[in-house]
């Protein structure tokens, strides 16, 4: 996940440069889910497709997933080189704690409850702390 973590300013940067070098982020963006697909598709041959019956059972809220990806990376592409890739990153960070935190104290969408406590609470202001500290407009 740390790699994750590294991987997703490097995506954003790369991305928001490629929309200012076709004067278009909605077209870097199509490039990035493209190559993408790609590589997911051909993770996906290597270990093996999914039942065809286990696609279609799933509920149609989980396939809404993909439009929040999509938004973050339009978002990203677009806003990087106007605010700075960090500057837009750490604003996303910000609203992953709270989403985060959300998520895992009310068990949303069947993930495990963790409750919120006044560690968790704390360690989450000293992140925001963090980021806000990091954060540079300019």
């Amino acid at each position: 996940m740390l790699l994750t973590g590294i991987g997703i300013p490097v995506m954003a940067a790369l991305n928001s440069q490629l929309g200012v070098r076709l004067a278009n982020p909605a077209a870097a963006s199509v490039i990035l889910f493209l190559s993408a697909l790609f590589i997911a598709a051909a993770a996906s041959a290597v270990v093996g497709l999914p039942d065809l019956a286990k696609v279609r059972a799933a509920p149609p809220h989980l396939f809404f997933s993909g439009a929040f990806v999509a938004f973050y990376v339009l978002s990203i592409t677009w806003i990087g080189p106007r605010f700075g890739i960090g500057n837009a990153v750490f604003l996303v960070l910000l609203g992953q704690i709270v989403a985060a935190a959300l998520i895992d104290h009310f068990g949303l969408f069947g993930v495990p409850r963790s409750p919120l406590t006044a560690l968790r609470i704390g360690g989450m202001v000293m992140m925001t702390v963090g980021v806000l500290m990091a954060r540079k407009i300019g």
